[in-house]
């Protein structure tokens, strides 16, 4: 699907070459979202991420109809913990640290229940999925690498959590000259005013690190520039 669309955004319009739009779902895991999970242990209220899930099943339902490239992450570590610093591995308390037994598995462990995505989200099997180590989704990872084969230049982001991997993430990709639309509604916090505040600080001062724009309109944007070109998925 080929196309430009301008789509109405804060701090104003902005006009998405859709041949060239990835959408990054961040993080979508279970160890952050369920239950039970690492996220609940740390005595967050997990239902704050859970209002994310419905509006981005929508989301990416519509990117897969239109053909975009979609891509999710997945933060975690290696079973030795080889790729984990101190500085990381030694926060929280001793019984809820990464790597230590977890309701679904060692926490946020590669290969465990808990470290993979949601059911609701689960990747298509054609999809790009990039485990990262951090908690920006380009430090240590081939996401550049995998963008750039595609001709990718806009990113629609989506995930969680809206001022830790969300925002490096948008702020990595502003450093690389990706333009970045953060998904108002498909982005979430357990802190409510932490949320406000990422999404505040994202198109401030006319946008100093991307757009905000919610669902609908992006959604409505897909839906008719697929309708239009149906036989032209994107490349």
């Amino acid at each position: 699907m080929d196309g430009t669309v301008t789509i109405p955004a804060r701090p104003g319009p902005i006009a998405l070459d859709l041949a060239h739009t990835a959408l990054v779902i961040i993080d979508m895991q279970r160890d952050f979202l369920l239950p039970g999970g690492f996220g609940e242990t740390l005595g967050n209220d997990v239902g704050q991420l859970q209002r994310v899930v419905e509006p981005l099943v929508g989301l990416l339902a519509a990117a897969r109809e239109s053909g975009m490239l979609v891509v999710h992450t997945r933060e975690g570590h290696l079973p030795d913990l080889s790729d984990c610093p101190p500085a990381k591995l030694n926060r929280g308390a001793p019984s809820k640290r990464i790597g230590d037994p977890g309701a679904f598995g060692r926490i946020l462990i590669r290969g465990e229940y808990g470290h993979d995505i949601i059911d609701e989200l689960a990747p298509a099997d054609d999809e790009v999925v990039i485990d990262k180590p951090g908690k920006g989704a380009f430090h240590a990872t081939d996401l550049g690498d995998v963008l750039a084969a595609h001709g990718i230049t806009q990113l629609l982001i989506s995930g969680v959590t809206t001022e830790v991997c969300v925002h490096t993430t948008t702020r990595e990709a502003n450093d690389r000259g990706y333009e970045c639309v953060v998904v108002s509604d498909c982005v979430g916090s357990y802190f409510p005013e932490f949320h406000r505040a990422g999404l505040e600080m994202i198109a401030a001062q006319g946008g100093i690190f991307g757009w905000t724009a919610p669902s609908d309109v992006l959604i409505a944007a897909l839906t008719e520039q697929a309708a239009a070109s149906p036989t032209a998925p994107i490349s």
